[in-house]
């Protein structure tokens, strides 16, 4: 028993620096990223846990198309770093990259709004990873919805 308490003592002290990371930038916006894509886009982590990420996007008329609507390739961008920068927080050893990316646009948000980008983790298995993410409005309206797999690459992350 004096074993196993001090496996799970051991188990305690392994930090994810990579999820501190993010709990430490919470409130704020992610000018800093180490994805260029990332900084273009800019949004604030509102929440940070392992397996699930939060942001919110200033929709800016550089990501408007001509109606000024968030373009679906913005909004695609959003979610598609969001969700990469989430599995990021699970701590793996090696990077991952997506597979596929399937989007559904269902309301426009419009040039000045505030959208929130929420990134989750539903299965994360030892090679692939499904996730699914959603920008919704401040009225609580899904703008869109995404579902995509990553798969692990041969890509050694930094600890």
């Amino acid at each position: 028993m004096l074993g196993f308490v001090l496996f799970l003592s051991a188990m305690n002290d392994i930090k994810n620096q990579r999820l501190d990371f993010f709990q430490s930038m919470i409130g704020q916006d992610m000018s800093g990223s180490i994805s260029p894509f990332g900084r273009w886009l800019n949004g604030t982590i509102q929440v940070a846990e392992e397996g699930k990420l939060v942001a919110d996007y200033v929709v800016r008329d550089d990501m408007a198309n001509p109606a000024g609507v968030l373009h679906g390739g913005a909004a695609s961008g959003i979610l598609d770093d969001l969700i990469g920068a989430m599995v990021f927080t699970l701590n793996r050893e090696f990077a991952y990259t997506s597979v596929n990316l399937t989007v559904d646009f269902l309301h426009a948000a419009r040039q000045g709004d505030t959208v929130t980008a929420t990134a989750e983790v539903v299965r994360a298995g030892r090679n692939i990873i499904h996730c699914i993410g959603t920008i919704t409005a401040a009225d609580g309206k899904i703008i869109a919805k995404a579902a995509t797999n990553l798969i692990q690459t041969s890509v050694k992350l930094p600890v």
